[in-house]
C-alpha cells in the first residue's frame, strides 16, 4: 500500500514548483513577493524541498534535556531546602547562584548529586573555593558558570585586573573539568541579532583557546538565551554547534558534543498584562528543547517584578515538565535532523555568523574589540533598531503595545526594580547592558496610575 501510493506520484522539483508559482503571481515578482528577509538578511522561502538541506552533521546530546531550578544563595538552609523540594516535584539540575563563598557541604546536604547536575552561577573569582567544591563533588555533573569575559563584558570590569583573572583562572581550570562558562545569553538580552549573538559567542570562545590553549576546549560549556521567534532560535541552537565543530577541528579536536544551558530571554518579557509571559517563555523553552540544548531553566512569569515565589518557580518549572512527559518533548532533541526549513535557516546562520567572526578575529579578536567599544556599538546599533520597531508597533507584545489591559495597575505590585539600572562608577570599558523592549512604555504607564 505504502509503496504503491508513493510510486503513483512523480517527484517535483523546486524549479518546478518555482515555475508554477511564478505563473500564479500573474506578473509580480517571485522574490519581492514572496521571500522574506529578516534584520539579519536571513531568507525566508514560501516552500522548501529536500534540495534545501545542507547534510551537515550535528553533534547533539545523546539524550533529552535536564529540568533546572534556578536558586539564589543567601540563606543556606533555605537555599538547600528549596533545592530538595524542587528535585522531589521533578527537576533534575539545580542551578545555584551566589555572590559570595558559602558552605558548600550544608549546601549540597542530602542532594544525589550523582543523579542531579549542579550548576554554580559564582558571581566572584576564587580558585580555592572551586577547587575545594570540585574535589567535594567528584564527579561529572557539577557546571562551574565562570565566565571573567562575559563578567568584563557585562560590568564594564575585570573581578581584579586582566593579568590577576587570568593567573586565578588557571589554578582551576587545568585541574577540574567543567570549569569555564561561555555566558552568551548576555548579548541575546542586550539586544544583539542572532547572527552577531552566534559570531560573539563564537569569538568569545576562541579567546579563552588562545588564553587557556586548545586543552581547554573540552572543559567549556555554553549559556544561550532563547528568543522568540521560535525556528530562529531552533536554528540558533544548531547553527552554533556547527561553528562550534569548525572551530574546534582548526585545534584538532573533533568528536565533542558541547554542554549548553538555557533560559528563556528576558528582553520580551513585561510587567503588564503579565500572564502572557508564560505563553512566550513555553514557546521560547519549546525551542530550546528542539534546539538540543541539555539543560533548560525556566524563567517564572513575574520574575521580573517579583521577589522569588513559590507559586511563579513551581509554575516556571511545571511548564518543562508538562512539556516533557504530557506533550512527548522527552526526546525531541534531534526531531528537527531532516528539517527542510531549519537545515536552511542553520546554513545561514552559520555562514553569516562565520563570516562575522573571521572579521573579529582580522581585527584582534574578541578582547580587542570589546576594549576599542567596536562590540558594544554594534549591539547598541541593533538594540535601537528593534526598539525603534517596537515603539512603531511593528513588534508587538500582546498586552503591551497591542491590546493592552488600561485598568491593570501594577505600581504597588513591584518588589524588586524591573529596568535597566545604570551605574555611575567608571569602567574600563563600556558595559553591555541588558535591557527589555518595553521598559520605556512601562514606565510611562506607571507614572500615570493613581
Amino acid at each position: 500500500m505504502a509503496s504503491f501510493l508513493f510510486n503513483d506520484f512523480d517527484t517535483i522539483t523546486a524549479a518546478a514548483w518555482k515555475q508554477k508559482i511564478q505563473v500564479d503571481l500573474n506578473g509580480l515578482d517571485y522574490n519581492e513577493s514572496l521571500i522574506w528577509k529578516s534584520n539579519d538578511g536571513i531568507s525566508v522561502k514560501p516552500f522548501y524541498t529536500k534540495e534545501d538541506r545542507h547534510l551537515s552533521k550535528i553533534s547533539l546530546p545523546d539524550v533529552g534535556y535536564n529540568i533546572c531550578q534556578t536558586i539564589f544563595v543567601d540563606n543556606i538552609e533555605i537555599a538547600n531546602k528549596l533545592a530538595l523540594d524542587s528535585i522531589e516535584r521533578g527537576a533534575t539540575a539545580i542551578q545555584f547562584i551566589a555572590n559570595k563563598k558559602f558552605n558548600y557541604k550544608l549546601l549540597l546536604d542530602n542532594i544525589d548529586i550523582d543523579k542531579t547536575s549542579l550548576y554554580l552561577k559564582l558571581e566572584f573569582l576564587d580558585a580555592t573555593f572551586v577547587n575545594n567544591i570540585y574535589n567535594y563533588c567528584n564527579n561529572s555533573h557539577i557546571y562551574f558558570q565562570i565566565d571573567i569575559i562575559e563578567n568584563l563584558a557585562s560590568s564594564g570590569n575585570w573581578y581584579t585586573n586582566m593579568n590577576s583573572d587570568i593567573a586565578e583562572t588557571k589554578k582551576f581550570i587545568y585541574d577540574s573539568n567543567n570549569s569555564i562558562s561561555v555566558n552568551a545569553s548576555l548579548y541575546q538580552n542586550a539586544g544583539a541579532s542572532i547572527i552577531q549573538e552566534l559570531a560573539y559567542a563564537l569569538a568569545h570562545t576562541n579567546e579563552y583557546i588562545e588564553i587557556f590553549g586548545p586543552s581547554i576546549i573540552t572543559k567549556i560549556h555554553f549559556n544561550f538565551s532563547i528568543g522568540n521567534n521560535y525556528f530562529f532560535e531552533v536554528a540558533k541552537l544548531r547553527a552554533f554547534r556547527i561553528l562550534l565543530d569548525t572551530l574546534f577541528n582548526e585545534y584538532k579536536v573533533d568528536d565533542f558534543t558541547a554542554h549548553i544551558f538555557s533560559k528563556p530571554t528576558l528582553r520580551n518579557k513585561t510587567i503588564y498584562d503579565y500572564n502572557v509571559n508564560m505563553l512566550r517563555t513555553t514557546s521560547e523553552c519549546m525551542s530550546a528543547i528542539l534546539g538540543g540544548v541539555n539543560t533548560i531553566s525556566n524563567i517564572s512569569y513575574d520574575s521580573i517584578y517579583h521577589k522569588s515565589n513559590e507559586f511563579g518557580e513551581r509554575i516556571a518549572r511545571n511548564q518543562l515538565l508538562i512539556l516533557k512527559n504530557e506533550a512527548y518533548f522527552s526526546d525531541a532533541h534531534k526531531i528537527t535532523n531532516g528539517s527542510y526549513y531549519v537545515e536552511s535557516l542553520e546554513k545561514q546562520f552559520a555562514e553569516k555568523a562565520l563570516q562575522l567572526f573571521k572579521q573579529i578575529e582580522k581585527n584582534g579578536g574578541f578582547l580587542s574589540q570589546l576594549k576599542k567599544g567596536a562590540i558594544q556599538r554594534k549591539i547598541n546599533e541593533h538594540a535601537e533598531k528593534e526598539q525603534d520597531r517596537f515603539n512603531e508597533n511593528k513588534t508587538i507584545l500582546i498586552g503591551t503595545n497591542l491590546l493592552p489591559e488600561l485598568t491593570n495597575k501594577m505600581k504597588h505590585e513591584l518588589q524588586i526594580y524591573p529596568f535597566l539600572k545604570t551605574n555611575s562608577s567608571k569602567t574600563l570599558i563600556p558595559p553591555i547592558l541588558k535591557k527589555r523592549l518595553s521598559e520605556k512604555l512601562e514606565q510611562n504607564r506607571l507614572k500615570k496610575e493613581l
